[in-house]
């Protein structure tokens, strides 16, 4: 794509990056197949191609980002199945992210669309605020169809009931056992530790059970990627710094093999912080040493080859691979692989490559797409009729979960299980009556 941007421009390393990216385009459009929003609404501004027009508008042209450039950039997830699909390797995800900034700092969104962006950037990286927030919008359940479609959203999305919390970013050690192979860091999280504890439960007693020492670093919490998807960089940097000093301070005390995530978003984001912070004096070099130490727990469990498994229920299972794990982080195949080598019958969700629609915030700020997607998720899976889905990110295990009447569970959770510990949860409180029995010798 031929692109008009003066010397000075160039000199905002933002503006040329933007520029290199958009270089890259061949207009040849075969993002368009893929892209979720254009399928369902069939407008090609909500395509990556069109998008990437009305980008390279505002940016050449130094206009303050309009009403119709915010609405499609919007409408766009971020789930990068066009950068899987691109032959010419254009890097969307660098380029969209910066037009949400843009936009966050040259267009006034209506105040009822401003609040609520403040409300979710506050609330949903604190544990604390996060578990407050639902209970309040359990209270208010039975006035959600009074509510306007966003707040319904919101209330709807929000479990009836809430596991017991357990520590959250608290430092901790957990010893591996026998013979110590690894150590590495986890990331805990802060959606993911209130809505399913579980899950971090499961990931330290599959490391440990695998000869993997595991730390938690005190101040390590939310990754930045809900702010950073907002356009709000300054809220997301601080994040990332703060990650930084506390994993380059276990670094201190000892090698880190890795830093494992288990919601593949926060590791898609934790792998870019090298770019993120690439002009930050002060912590660009850590920023880059962090990025190359972050993995999904799956690539963990991979390298040091499952032990041996077998689940106590032969159950036939759906992975649905999260888009950032096979788009974000092109780890399609591990986490079913993995299942496979546990002694499930799994198989891929059907049309795999389209998005869920949970995208972080996106099925709170879009719901009526975000509501069409997850039909379209749903309707692949029961084609398949599998006795559980398995995915490796708490978003998709929520929105999947939400309209689809099987159990939805992390793909450690069946690992964790398969390998000697307990039953998943949601297994044996599933609607399909409980699948925790054995049925194996």
């Amino acid at each position: 794509m031929q692109t008009r941007f003066s010397p000075r421009q160039l000199e905002n390393p933002d503006l040329r990056e933007s520029e290199k990216i958009l270089r890259a385009c061949v207009h040849c459009g075969f993002c368009l197949a893929t892209c979720p929003t254009y399928l369902e609404l069939g407008d090609e501004l909500d395509s990556p191609r069109g998008r990437i027009y009305l980008i390279k508008d505002m940016l050449e042209n130094d206009k303050p980002a309009s009403a119709q450039v915010t609405k499609h950039v919007d409408r766009c997830l971020s789930c990068l199945s066009c950068m899987t699909t691109c032959p010419s390797g254009v890097h969307y995800m660098h380029l969209v992210d910066y037009a949400r900034v843009r936009i966050a700092e040259t267009y006034r969104r209506p105040w009822a669309d401003r609040i609520l962006r403040a409300i979710l950037a506050r609330v949903l990286p604190s544990p604390a605020l996060f578990r407050l927030s639902l209970k309040v919008a359990r209270l208010a359940r039975p006035f959600a169809a009074l509510l306007p479609g966003r707040m319904r959203a919101m209330i709807e999305i929000a479990p009836g009931s809430l596991p017991a919390s357990l520590p959250g970013n608290a430092p901790a050690r957990f010893a591996a056992e026998g013979p110590r192979r690894m150590r590495v860091a986890l990331l805990p999280g802060c959606v993911q530790p209130v809505l399913s504890p579980a899950i971090n439960a499961a990931t330290v007693r599959l490391l440990a059970r695998h000869g993997i020492e595991v730390v938690i670093a005190g101040n390590a919490g939310c990754c930045g990627a809900l702010v950073h998807h907002l356009g709000r960089r300054d809220e997301a940097l601080a994040s990332a710094r703060a990650n930084i000093a506390a994993w380059s301070a276990l670094l201190k005390e000892g090698p880190l093999d890795a830093i494992v995530i288990n919601a593949a978003g926060c590791g898609t984001m934790v792998k870019d912080y090298g770019f993120l912070m690439r002009d930050d004096p002060q912590f660009a070099e850590a920023a880059a040493r962090i990025s190359g130490l972050a993995r999904d727990v799956s690539e963990i469990i991979r390298a040091v080859g499952l032990k041996a498994a077998k689940p106590p229920r032969m159950l036939a299972v759906a992975y649905h691979s999260a888009c950032s794990l096979q788009h974000g982080q092109k780890l399609h195949d591990v986490g079913r692989d993995l299942l496979r080598a546990a002694g499930f019958e799994t198989s891929d969700v059907p049309d795999g490559h389209l998005c869920c629609g949970s995208a972080g915030t996106y099925n709170l700020l879009e719901p009526e797409l975000a509501a069409g997607l997850a039909q379209r998720k749903a309707a692949a899976i029961e084609r398949i009729a599998p006795d559980v889905v398995a995915a490796g990110n708490i978003g998709c295990i929520v929105q999947i979960g939400r309209v689809l009447a099987r159990p939805v569970v992390h793909t450690v959770e069946l690992l964790d299980w398969a390998t000697g510990g307990p039953c998943p949860p949601a297994l044996g409180n599933s609607a399909a009556g409980g699948k925790c029995g054995r049925d194996r010798k």
